[in-house]
């Protein structure tokens, strides 16, 4: 036997405790005792506990749904985990979490993912922090078979092995992707060859034997540290239970059951103890059910506190990390410098990457070629080491970022195109927008995502969507869209402090525009409106580009008609600031609400539910609310349709005078 008798005990009792947990699991579903879905790992136990003995109590796991062993090898009690599946106020979560979703930063474990291999971006990312942050810990990115036909992997590892990071990639292969055997759905017969065309090194274990996972994990985490090179383990397994609570597996043979079972982990290991003579078959009787009373005792204390529970208010208390205090200041006298809002937005980062040196700029084309739109300049050159160019792989480096600010990094990610936001979806809406309230405020994500948005540019219907509503829809995600060079400037500032994710739309139309602009301790507060300008007629309330346009209109409209408009930029999109809203409209009594945009599904909508859902406002109202928005149209190449396809200062000047017409009274009732 190659472990020590110590060793020893503590892989049994691992394997034990994790089976016996999942067993006990299964039977509070199959009663009826606990809600919604779980996904067992027995017959996987010796995967979770060899790895467990190979790394330091500081190294970091991102598990998968099928997380159970892995967050029990790492030392979290099972009480918490039991309170955790009953949706207790006691769970490792709250209750916030359940199965798919532990996540306990006490014990070094990131979280696991209910998206099949989207950790794995999350995993790369907490390698680039602690590379970053000159730590010895490594990284562990914990995934199944199936989760290596997914892009995200593939992009992970490259970028791992580009940059060398301290990342094992460890794929538990037990020969089935959900119903889907390995064999159909993956175009090799060795998973881990396929990490040579990453020029990373890999080995093959069999999954079911505790010690050979222990020794090849070893050699892996040795090899990572030494050299902080990526590495790829591929661990042969099986579950002998379904893929889900409700799963009778019926795309497998019971002969096939029967074989497996045969090699069952516990089993195999109980014997190799004994044949070592360092414990006899009393011994590991003992130790086998002492284990099992330990995790049947932590069953008995979560019952107890089955039916606590956190409040739905307490529940979204976690849905944004707490924010420091910041002072906001107005900057030292009038600001008298003119900039473009393109250099507005690179001399924020500028500042704040000299500020601080947790701020890591992260994207395509950032370095010498100076950004697609010149935006990061010559930043390369000032800020070497914090400023990192990627390959073409959107869903990994935002991932990366994701997992980078768990860590406690400040990630500022440019995505080339707004457009190009999409295919880093998931790590924003089922990572970024959730970590803090899924792991019961354990977690936090203080990163930046800056895309540009807008037509005007002559780039067809794929490089010029506004998708800012798109996102809006999602919980925890805070949305900025700045309209002119100072508060670009100010805004990203304080977007890059903030403890929580935001995504920042530039809108590629303004990054000519000139204004003045603030020094550097100039920050404005998120989620405030700014008036730029006052009136007594008319609300306006836009944002982004579109502002521009509505300023253009309102000096048209008092010159010509003497109407008076008080223009509001939004600036945040969301959290929205309703006070400054309801209190134009009630003086105003009329409200246009104008974005780029399409209307369907268009955050204006928002402003008017907004208006007319305020008793006091919507009864002030004399004319009904306007929205003048983008064209139900994809962004047209030809230049004439591409200004007509998004609203004008006419057609804003047009739709302020139709609210002045007199018309039917117009009635409403609360």
């Amino acid at each position: 036997m190659h472990f020590s008798r110590e060793q020893a005990h503590e892989a049994l009792s691992i394997m034990v405790r994790s089976r016996h947990f999942e067993e006990m699991i299964d039977t509070f579903f199959k009663h009826k005792e606990m809600h919604g879905t779980t996904h067992l790992s027995i017959g996987q136990e010796a995967t979770q506990a060899g790895l467990s003995l190979a790394l330091n109590q500081s190294d970091w796991i991102v598990p998968t749904h099928r997380c159970h062993g892995h967050t029990i090898a790492r030392g979290t009690d099972e009480q918490k985990m039991f309170s955790e599946m009953f949706g207790s106020s006691d769970g490792i979560c709250k209750g916030l979490g359940g199965s798919m979703h532990m996540t306990d930063v006490e014990h070094f474990n990131a979280g696991s993912s209910a998206v099949v291999g989207s950790g794995v971006n999350l995993a790369t990312g907490i390698a680039f922090a602690l590379k970053n942050q000159k730590s010895p810990a490594i990284s562990v990115a914990i995934f199944g078979d199936g989760a290596t036909s997914r892009g995200a992997v593939h992009e992970s590892m490259n970028l791992a092995s580009v940059w060398d990071l301290p990342v094992l990639f460890f794929c538990e292969n037990n020969g089935y992707g959900m119903s889907a055997a390995t064999r159909r759905m993956v175009a090799t017969d060795s998973i881990a060859r396929r990490s040579e065309g990453y020029d990373i090194e890999y080995a093959v274990v069999d999954g079911n034997d505790v010690e050979a996972v222990y020794l090849a994990a070893k050699i892996a985490v040795e090899k990572i540290r030494s050299t902080s090179r990526p590495y790829f383990l591929e661990v042969k397994t099986y579950r002998s239970c379904g893929h889900s609570k409700s799963d009778s597996c019926v795309y497998r043979s019971r002969e096939e059951e029967s074989l497996w079972l045969q090699r069952d982990p516990i089993t195999l290991f109980s014997k190799v103890m004994v044949a070592s003579t360092l414990f006899t078959e009393e011994d590991v009787a003992s130790i086998i059910l002492a284990e099992r009373l330990k995790v049947e005792e932590a069953a008995k204390a979560a019952i107890a506190l089955r039916y606590s529970h956190v409040s739905l208010e307490q529940a979204m208390g976690y849905l944004f990390a707490p924010e420091e205090e910041v002072a906001l200041r107005l900057s030292n006298g009038i600001p008298t410098r003119r900039i473009s809002y393109r250099e507005a937005i690179r001399e924020a980062i500028d500042e704040e990457m000299a500020r601080d040196k947790a701020v890591h700029l992260i994207g395509e084309d950032i370095g010498q070629y100076g950004g697609c739109f010149k935006v990061t300049g010559s930043l390369f050159e000032k800020h070497p080491s914090q400023l990192h160019e990627t390959p073409v792989s959107e869903e990994a480096f935002t991932g990366l970022a994701v997992g980078a600010s768990m860590l406690g990094l400040r990630p500022v990610v440019e995505i080339m195109y707004g457009d190009f936001s999409t295919l880093a979806s998931d790590p924003i809406i089922n990572h970024a927008a959730k970590a803090s309230f899924m792991s019961a405020g354990q977690l936090s994500c203080p990163m930046v995502l800056r895309a540009p948005i807008g037509s005007g540019t002559g780039h067809g219907a794929q490089h010029t969507q506004s998708l800012e509503a798109m996102f809006a829809n999602v919980p925890g995600l805070i949305i900025v869209a700045p309209s002119c060079p100072g508060d670009a400037k100010a805004l990203l500032k304080s977007s890059i402090r903030s403890n929580n994710p935001v995504l920042y739309f530039e809108n590629k139309h303004l990054y000519n525009n000139l204004g003045p602009v603030g020094d550097g301790d100039y920050l404005m507060p998120l989620g405030k409106a700014v008036v730029k300008k006052r009136g007594e007629h008319v609300t306006i309330v836009s944002y982004s580009h579109a502002v521009m346009t509505c300023l253009e209109a309102a000096t048209i409209l008092s010159s010509q008609d003497e109407i008076e408009v008080e223009v509001i930029d939004l600036a945040t999109i969301k959290p929205m600031d309703k006070e400054t809203i309801l209190r134009s409209v009630l003086k105003t009594q009329r409200l246009l609400v104008v974005h780029d945009s399409p209307e369907a599904g268009g955050y204006g909508a928002e402003v008017v539910s907004l208006v007319v859902s305020d008793e006091q406002c919507f009864a002030s109202l004399v004319s009904p609310p306007v929205r003048l928005c983008g064209k139900e149209s994809p962004i047209p190449f030809s230049l004439e349709l591409e200004k007509q396809v998004i609203p004008t200062k006419e057609e804003v000047v047009a739709s302020v005078r139709r609210l002045f017409r007199p018309t039917e009274p117009f009635l409403f009732s609360l």
